[in-house]
This record gives structure tokens, C-alpha cells and sequence, in this order.
């Protein structure tokens, strides 16, 4: 079966059940799905962390969204790529988004006239089909920081490529540090 489109899970409605429990009848999600981010923190920590990176690029959410883990994941390769082949081993990338939240999907039957399924149960609370991190308005999405400049507009570039492939409107903002 092949996934909704963004749309219709882009839009933060309600505060998904999302409590998980050792016990089994205490807990609303009886399966949990793996997590398709399989890195947060990419390039080279330890020069970031002893201050040797002197430019950041970050993309900021300009409005309040969810973004599935997918979508999260599909960014994460296309800025690794990017980055691994013009700025090897001079740049430092973290995701700073958590797809914590699960989706729920209520199937509905097939056929004609045959609706029940959807409208007639009460409190149905569906079967879980992923996971979404719910991002507030100017919350930062990646952060990479290079050692020079030519290097952060080589990754500001790289995040303008990768907006296209995340839900609502972001914006990129290059600073120079410390």
C-alpha cells in the first residue's frame, strides 16, 4: 500500500495518541514503526565542537507543520551527498528535528455503498502507518557548519535544493560564528 500524500498529514489538527506502555492493555500503540532517520549528526563534530567551524547555514520552519520521518530522511541523504562531495571532512550537519508523533490511518472500505467502516465506528482510533515530528513556527530543521564561506554557500545552496522536499514554508539563514 503506498503512503498519503503530505497534505493530508501536513497540517497539525489535534495531538495524536502517542503513549506507549510495558503493559500491554495500558498502551495505545501496540506496534511501534522504525525510525527512517538513521542520523542525526553527520561531518566532523569534533572541529564544530572546539570552535574551529567559523560559518552556519540553518533552515528554519516559517510556520508551524508536521514532517514525516520520510521526508526528514529524503533531506538528511540529499544534504549528505551534497556536502560529503564539495566539502569533505569541513563541515559539520545536524537534524534537529525528532519524528516523536505517530500517524494514524482509518481505512475505509472498498465498494459501493459499503461506508460503515469509516463513519459508523466510534472512538476508531486506526492503524499506525509512521511517524511525524511536529515542528512550531522558527524552529530550526538542519544546521551545517563549514570552516570557510565558500563552503557555507555551497550548503546554503544545498538546503535551497532541499526545501523543495519538505512540507510548508522554510527559510534558510546563513550567520557567521563566534
Amino acid at each position: 500500500m503506498a503512503i498519503r500524500k503530505a497534505s493530508a498529514y501536513s497540517k497539525m489538527k489535534s495531538r495524536p495518541y502517542t503513549r506507549i506502555s510495558r503493559k500491554k492493555g495500558k498502551a495505545y500503540i501496540k506496534t511501534v514503526p522504525t525510525h527512517k532517520v538513521v542520523k542525526f549528526h553527520l561531518g566532523n563534530y569534533k572541529e564544530h565542537r572546539l570552535g574551529n567551524h567559523h560559518y552556519g547555514v540553518a533552515l528554519f520552519a516559517e510556520q508551524a507543520v508536521q514532517i514525516r520521518d520520510t521526508a526528514i530522511e529524503s533531506a538528511r541523504q540529499a544534504l549528505t551527498k551534497t556536502m560529503d562531495e564539495k566539502a569533505t571532512g569541513n563541515y559539520y550537519m545536524a537534524v534537529k528535528i525528532f519524528p516523536h508523533h505517530f500517524l494514524r490511518e482509518n481505512k475505509t472500505a472498498a465498494g459501493a455503498g459499503a461506508d460503515r467502516i469509516s463513519t459508523g465506528m466510534t472512538q476508531s482510533y486506526g492503524i499506525i502507518i509512521g511517524r511525524v515530528a511536529r515542528v512550531a513556527a522558527g524552529k530550526v530543521l538542519f544546521l551545517i557548519t563549514t570552516t570557510t564561506e565558500d563552503l557555507a554557500r555551497v550548503a546554503r545552496d544545498a538546503l535551497g535544493q532541499v526545501r523543495a522536499k519538505l512540507p510548508g514554508k522554510t527559510r534558510v539563514v546563513f550567520q557567521k560564528l563566534g
